[in-house]
């Protein structure tokens, strides 16, 4: 296909990288090549059904509004041409400025024509969002899930084209598996992407985001009481069953030193003069740490 024939793009610089840095500088002669900088009326604009976007903070669109009132829309909205329409275009990166730009009263806002493909469109959308560190977590899964799904991306391939690390990308797919409830909190902001990590170790998520909510718990109050259920389950084992299993006070106690010292579970069992040395970790950033720490 022609598509996939296409030069990867130098996404990883934003728009300056793609249309080029004098692009966004002043207006070329001509106005229809893709690059060009140019004003448009602003119901020229439409949205992309494929922004990773869903939510719009009403707080940042109202004092955008107000900017804009005030200085007009200073960066270029980044669009493309839509096939088959005459002088429609459709918002690549900048819908936020557009919307805040309606409720400005504002007729013509700057746009840049980029020359992109469906999948070109959905990276520079992603990457325009997560570099400004402002796209919530959940849309920022759900659109990594959208690349993967689509253009049959693998985390590595999007850790390379994001410009994020693997343990991000497969710690933020992570959060898709949460129940409806505890990815709605998420969303509105009422919990934080760490909560939601640590919201996986339950075997109930929407309890425990119920009381992380109620309680105003932090991402380390979660983490402990997840620590604590799961060594609670690991002692409601038959009696006869603990007895053989009966651990020493001194290995107990070296089993809690090298717990606070990790912030991690260890567990210690002994086999005559052998044994074996377990550390629990309940995300890929815990493992990073350790790696880290056990490297030094």
């Amino acid at each position: 296909m022609a598509e996939e024939n296409r030069p990867r793009l130098g996404l990883g610089r934003g728009l300056a990288a793609l249309i080029g840095e004098n692009a966004l500088e002043k207006p070329v002669a001509n106005e229809s090549l893709p690059g060009t900088q140019r004003k448009a009326p602003i119901e020229f604009l439409r949205p992309n059904p494929r922004n990773p976007r869903r939510s719009f903070d009403e707080q940042q669109l109202q004092d955008l509004t107000a900017s804009i009132k005030e200085k007009g829309v200073i960066q270029p909205i980044l669009v493309r041409s839509v096939s088959g329409g005459t002088n429609v275009f459709e918002i690549v990166a900048g819908e936020r400025r557009w919307r805040a730009a309606q409720r400005a009263g504002v007729h013509e806002v700057p746009i840049v024509i980029a020359d992109v493909s469906d999948r070109e469109a959905l990276e520079i959308a992603i990457v325009e969002n997560v570099q400004r560190s402002d796209l919530n977590a959940l849309d920022e899964a759900r659109a990594y899930e959208q690349l993967a799904a689509e253009f049959g991306y693998t985390q590595e391939d999007l850790s390379r084209i994001i410009g994020k690390s693997r343990s991000h990308i497969a710690n933020i797919l992570r959060l898709l598996k949460l129940p409806e409830y505890s990815r709605n909190l998420l969303a509105s902001g009422e919990l934080t992407a760490g909560h939601a990590r640590a919201l996986l170790a339950f075997a109930d998520a929407d309890a425990a985001a119920k009381r992380a909510v109620s309680e105003g718990l932090s991402v380390r109050d979660l983490e402990r009481i997840a620590q604590e259920t799961t060594s609670e389950s690991s002692l409601a084992a038959p009696t006869q069953k603990k007895a053989a299993t009966e651990k020493d006070p001194d290995t107990r106690s070296l089993e809690q030193t090298l717990s606070d010292a990790l912030g991690l579970i260890v567990q210690i069992k002994h086999k005559g003069e052998k044994g074996e040395l377990a550390i629990r970790y309940k995300t890929l950033d815990q493992l990073d740490a350790l790696c880290r720490r056990l490297r030094s």
